[in-house]
């Protein structure tokens, strides 16, 4: 039997609290912000690089460069601080007044001003020697016989002289040991040397051999021709010490598309650009 109470029933309500996944935290926003931002500041970097010129780039460059004695552009002179030190108290910031390689100073912009001159200089001798050996002033050193088997050109190195053989006129025999053409052709450039003091350098080229051989000998032969010509100069006559390089090139620089064409045996003398 049921007994009537008046006490109002007790209701326990239980909520189901589930753990929060990495997802539904806010880390993940802070972490994304941070890397959009730096996206944004890359692809500015960006569009600044390509639509800024180069004197433009300089002067946001230097807006962040420290403006103390040891900045390139606000401090300093030629060297380090001409001598003093950043840490001594003597020193002190000095903005504009400092040595660049768009301002120098008076010592420094004296002897760059004579480097071209030099420069300048060094190249009208060899335009010089090159026109006398190829006779293009009227008066060659060079018979008709030897020159058909000189080319020069001036090249950023220097002045290259090319002697080479032809299928009826060899530069070294069948054991290596040059022929009187060769013999002759040394004499000219000793001759030409004396003209100028700029060093020299030695360079074999030989042309290919049969793919059939089973060992390439091109590297030995023009290793070989070329140290052989060195020792022709020397003993004509040119001191040994303007001898830059001696350099084997193989059959890698053939001037004949035909590979195995007698034309691409030859040796080339450069005489080098002064410093």
């Amino acid at each position: 039997m049921a007994v009537d109470s008046n006490v109002a029933p007790v209701i326990i309500k239980r909520k189901k609290v589930s753990g929060g996944d990495g997802h539904h935290g806010g880390a993940w926003k802070v972490a994304y912000a941070d890397f959009v931002t730096a996206m944004m500041a890359f692809f500015m970097l960006m569009w600044l690089l390509n639509a800024t010129t180069e004197k433009q780039r300089k002067g946001l460059a230097d807006y962040f460069s420290p403006t103390v004695a040891i900045s390139r552009v606000s401090g300093g002179g030629d060297g380090s601080l001409g001598g003093d030190s950043v840490f001594s108290e003597n020193t002190l910031p000095r903005v504009g007044t400092g040595a660049t390689s768009l301002r120098p100073t008076s010592e420094a912009s004296e002897s760059r001003s004579m480097q071209p001159d030099m420069a300048q200089a060094g190249a009208e001798e060899l335009r010089q020697v090159e026109d006398l050996l190829m006779g293009r002033t009227g008066e060659s050193m060079v018979d008709d016989g030897l020159l058909r088997h000189i080319v020069t050109r001036v090249t950023d190195e220097g002045l290259v002289v090319e002697l080479f053989e032809t299928a009826d006129a060899r530069l070294f025999d069948e054991d290596g040991q040059p022929t009187e053409l060769l013999r002759a052709l040394s004499g000219v450039i000793v001759r030409v040397s004396a003209m100028v003091t700029n060093p020299v350098a030695v360079e074999g080229h030989v042309s290919a051999y049969p793919v059939v051989l089973a060992h390439d000998p091109s590297w030995d032969v023009s290793s070989g021709h070329a140290d052989r010509f060195r020792e022709l100069l020397i003993s004509g006559g040119l001191n040994k010490r303007r001898v830059d390089r001696v350099t084997a090139h193989a059959d890698r620089e053939p001037t004949e598309r035909n590979p195995m064409d007698p034309r691409n045996n030859r040796i080339e003398v450069i005489f080098l650009r002064g410093s």
